[in-house]
């Protein structure tokens, strides 16, 4: 098993790392610090949203991040606030890249 990073560590490390490739990326939603669950909204500048969220495969003891939602915009917003009203420990954290670029697939995320 792996070592499990707190909630505002990960996200200070992710932001740090979207910053060192001019990726625009700041957090809507401050959660729990050290366990709270991490939204990533891609936001591509076009009316368009995508969320991304941890999932841990029970089977490959692997954990990756997917593809949760996509649609327009505001109805991805409607969503993350639905998300964030039931769980008050969610952190999201906003990507804007019109290339669609968030950095999720690399190692080490």
């Amino acid at each position: 098993m792996g070592l499990r990073l707190t909630a505002d560590f990960w996200v200070a490390a992710y932001l740090a790392r979207l910053r060192g490739r001019d990726i625009p990326a700041f957090v809507v939603a401050h959660g729990d610090d050290t366990a709270g669950m991490v939204m990533v909204k891609l936001n591509t500048l076009d009316g368009r949203a995508r969320v991304f969220h941890r999932m841990h495969d029970l089977m490959t003891d692997e954990t990756r991040w997917q593809e949760m939602l996509a649609g327009p915009e505001a109805e991805v917003d409607a969503a993350l606030a639905r998300q964030r009203a039931s769980d008050p420990d969610l952190w999201i954290v906003e990507v804007e890249d019109r290339a669609g670029r968030h950095l999720l697939d690399e190692d080490g995320m």
